[in-house]
């Protein structure tokens, strides 16, 4: 259901409106660039707004060119995202304000510009998402099985490739020395910030709506192939060196490794889904 406004938009009223939602978001919008400098699982949250702002500027004379209309379920949708920052600042739950503010951007967007503007600009607001921090219970409750997956896989190919090594839950014990696969090496860290750049990979690189969900979703597992490959090339460091793989530059050049393979089995599924999905 629309509500046709004509070209005419009231510039005025919008920027006081988008005022008022920075003012009333501005202790939240604190708290999540403090996160930002903080915490380096999201430290590439300051990129976030920054690309989201500038994919919308280059569309700017496409989006100049479309009718603008007023669509009422834009107001529905900026209705519940007060509401959950009302409900999420009364229980201290900092991701739901976050998502509600995410939330109101799409929807102002669509009752003050409408259905074609929303359908050109969807993936640059959506994409603000990827600033914010996933709940601490989900990021722990899924780093042990993530360092247990990638030190049992490491663990058997080492094994199958002759070199005889022994697992105890996240730790690898080789010959020489053991092998912790620390939290900080569980992935996680890395398909945060994949997960974002796999995004904008498949957004621009592929034509059709669903070979670019195919190609999001699959960063998920290429992240973690990345993972393990990195974990298998510290073991082979460890096992035929002396080294220290958590003095630099070795520990850098092996967290690079994980964006290094991901990005490379991205590249060529992507390829592969061009010539499928046209």
């Amino acid at each position: 259901m629309h509500l046709v406004t004509g070209s005419y938009i009231n510039r005025s009223k919008i920027i006081i409106i988008a005022a008022l939602i920075f003012v009333i978001y501005l202790p939240a919008l604190y708290d999540l660039v403090h996160d930002w400098a903080t915490d380096g699982n999201y430290s590439h949250g300051f990129l976030i707004p920054i690309i989201s702002l500038y994919l919308i500027w280059r569309k700017r004379g496409e989006l100049a060119g479309y009718e603008k209309s007023s669509s009422i379920i834009g107001l529905i949708i900026s209705i519940i995202a007060i509401v959950l920052f009302i409900l999420g600042n009364g229980a201290s739950e900092y991701f739901t304000v976050r998502f509600s503010f995410v939330m109101i951007i799409f929807g102002l967007i669509l009752y003050y510009f409408g259905n074609e503007i929303i359908r050109h600009t969807w993936f640059e607001i959506l994409f603000l998402l990827f600033m914010i921090p996933i709940p601490y219970v989900i990021y722990f409750s899924a780093t042990f099985p993530m360092q247990l997956l990638a030190s049992k896989i490491t663990g058997g190919i080492l094994n199958s490739i002759g070199m005889t090594v022994v697992r105890q839950g996240n730790i690898i014990h080789l010959p020489n020395q053991s092998l912790e696969v620390a939290e900080a090496c569980s992935g996680m860290r890395s398909l945060i910030s994949l997960l974002a750049l796999g995004s904008i990979y498949a957004y621009l690189t592929q034509k059709k709506l669903s070979a670019q969900i195919i190609l999001f979703i699959s960063t998920i597992p290429m992240a973690v192939i990345g993972n393990i490959f990195r974990v298998f090339l510290t073991a082979i460091i460890v096992y035929t060196s002396n080294l220290d793989v958590t003095e630099e530059p070795i520990h850098s050049i092996m967290g690079a490794s994980v964006f290094v393979v991901t990005f490379i089995l991205l590249f060529i599924f992507g390829a592969i889904l061009k010539r499928i999905i046209k």
